[in-house]
């Protein structure tokens, strides 16, 4: 023991990198930590730590047949694991991948997947006249109208568009908010507009996605149960009866980065 505390104490001094060394590890092992908490691998994990404390039990004592046995058996312990945690392990490559410095680059999928799937469920919702109001969060954030509604946080799917509108549902009633490609939250109450100009042909879901584009910079598509119209509410503008492929198109410039919604498309 004083031979190692010796040894120890004459170490070089610590620099930059050693303590950008520890930060990596530090980092490493606490997002493991958390990956696995709650889950079947912190047993195991248990199990990897009184097995090692074994091992170096066994160089002390020594033990030569226990240190043999767990030197032996180490080798097959560590395929074992991959075949029994490959669930566990899938997920927690996914869960690296998601990280903010790999997030860049799935941006852009994330945002024409989210794209495709609210095109799909405005094209079913007009083809059977059901009303509907989806609300997309931009810049600005919308957690007070988040909070009116039903919580939600769920991943975007147009069958689950179309499943919350469908009449008759507690849900059908409100708007829909889209958050960073979830929803967020459903059955949300949004402001109505008080602007006078409006034609008085716009209906309740109309006053309101144009109510609330005038508070923020969200944006609100509305679907028109009387005509089955598709429109879509920006900066207290709207623009109707737009094709799937023109709302596609609005979509992307919207939500696409470095490129602004032209107020000259909001007027027919």
């Amino acid at each position: 023991m004083p031979e190692y505390l010796s040894n120890l104490l004459r170490r070089p001094p610590v620099g930059w990198w050693d303590l950008l060394d520890i930060a990596v590890v530090s980092f490493l092992i606490y997002e493991f930590l958390k990956l696995i908490r709650g889950t079947r691998a912190v047993q195991m994990a248990v199990g990897s730590l009184f097995v090692v404390g074994m091992f170096y039990v066994s160089q002390l004592a020594p033990l030569q047949t226990l240190n043999w046995l767990i030197r032996n058996a180490l080798v097959y312990v560590a395929f074992a694991a991959i075949v029994i945690f490959q669930s566990d392990i899938r997920r927690a490559l996914a869960h690296f991948g998601q990280a903010p410095f790999f997030r860049y680059f799935n941006r852009q999928l994330a945002a024409d997947e989210t794209i495709e799937e609210v095109v799909v469920a405005t094209s079913m919702l007009a083809q059977q006249k059901v009303g509907a109001i989806i609300v997309l969060e931009r810049e600005i954030g919308l957690r007070n109208y988040i909070e009116s509604g039903i919580p939600l946080d769920a991943t975007l799917t147009y069958d689950l568009l179309v499943t919350i509108f469908r009449p008759g549902s507690p849900l059908h009633d409100g708007a829909v908010i889209l958050q960073e490609g979830r929803v967020a939250a459903a059955a949300c109450f949004l402001p109505l507009t008080v602007n006078p100009r409006l034609s008085r042909e716009l209906g309740t879901r109309h006053r309101a996605a144009i109510g609330l584009t005038e508070e923020s910079d969200a944006a609100a598509i509305v679907v028109s149960e009387e005509s089955g119209f598709i429109s879509i509410a920006l900066d207290g503008e709207i623009e109707r009866a737009l094709s799937p492929d023109d709302l596609r198109q609005r979509l992307r410039d919207l939500i696409r980065p470095r490129r602004r919604f032209r107020k000259r498309d909001t007027e027919r």
